[in-house]
């Protein structure tokens, strides 16, 4: 396939966020369900965290690895309906946030492409289900929103 690195969106509650924090960043599983998707995710991609509940961009992290099945449980998931994740990727932490420093999805809704297809009330909506692709410019608000965010925790530190 080749051709331009992608930018993902993976979608997840606070508790799984924390599971991948626990691996430092290095692990990443897509739903059962996802498979289809999953499988258009390639090494080099980036894949931004999108926590729900807090409704926040946590981090950023580059696949480095092809996909492959473990059904080993790492992730809680949804309490009564627990997912093994089994669409796996190795994956490397560019720039991760404390949960304070999370990045309010609510403050780049207007700005992102992806979000302009719900109604304004409704921008929530975009960030359903697991996992989806952004355009270019949806990467690079988030990227440059996390990374301003990550710099703030660093000067107050």
């Amino acid at each position: 396939m080749g051709g331009k690195s992608k930018t993902w969106v993976l979608t997840g509650s606070l508790e799984n966020f924390r599971a991948t924090r626990e691996r430092e960043f290095r692990l990443i599983g897509a739903k059962e369900k996802r498979r289809r998707i999953a499988e258009q995710i390639a090494p080099g991609d980036d894949v931004v965290f999108y926590v729900t509940g807090v409704q926040g961009f946590g981090g950023v992290v580059r696949v480095s690895s092809e996909m492959y099945e473990d059904r080993e449980k790492v992730w809680p998931g949804k309490p009564g309906k627990s997912d093994p994740y089994p669409w796996r990727f190795e994956t490397e932490p560019i720039v991760v946030l404390e949960e304070e420093r999370f990045v309010p999805a609510v403050e780049l809704a207007r700005e992102l492409e992806h979000v302009r297809k719900w109604p304004a009330e409704h921008w929530h909506l975009a960030f359903q289900g697991q996992l989806r692709c952004v355009s270019e410019g949806d990467a690079r608000v988030l990227e440059d929103r996390i990374r301003a965010a990550a710099q703030e925790a660093a000067a107050t530190a």
